[in-house]
């Protein structure tokens, strides 16, 4: 019972601890801005360079602000956001886009990045029949005159030359 009792009063100070700061760990406030889906994948974000913080690459222990400007690289897209309020608490996705506000450059950027992706064929769909069979690869270099019916000794000689 007492490890009941203790959980609620450990996350209630958590809160009102993140409500009184001025500054918050850079992975901590990515996670809980559910820009990613754990704080290890923010911190290897970061680590990689995926993360820049006020233009300037940023390591996961930085220290964010309100009113910072943070640049993150997901998947093939790349937010760029404004720091709305701090929490290192991960809470409900209303809660968490209360947090930042993307820029409209930004925005427009990543819609046409995606109207652009949904637009052009993925070229892997062009092929319907997968890889050639050895059928096929003998029928092809018959066709370009490549190793088209020659025979063994053609290839390797086992003759002395004179």
């Amino acid at each position: 019972m007492a490890k009941g009792n203790s959980s609620p009063q450990r996350s209630a100070r958590g809160a009102s601890e993140d409500d009184g700061d001025s500054k918050c760990r850079l992975d901590k406030w990515l996670w809980a801005a559910r820009f990613f889906k754990t704080r290890a994948l923010a911190t290897e974000a970061a680590n990689k360079g995926h993360v820049k913080l006020n233009d300037a690459l940023a390591k996961p222990s930085r220290d964010v602000k309100v009113g910072d400007q943070i640049a993150v690289l997901i998947q093939h897209s790349t937010w760029t956001v404004d720091v709305l309020g701090l929490s290192t608490v991960r809470a409900s996705a209303p809660i968490a886009q209360a947090l930042y506000s993307e820029t409209p450059t930004s925005k427009a950027t990543r819609e046409a990045a995606a109207t652009a992706r949904r637009l052009a064929p993925e070229p892997a769909q062009a092929i319907t029949q997968g890889r050639p069979t050895k059928r096929d690869r003998r029928d092809l270099q018959k066709a370009s005159g490549k190793g088209a019916s020659k025979g063994w000794g053609d290839r390797w000689a086992a003759s002395v030359d004179d």
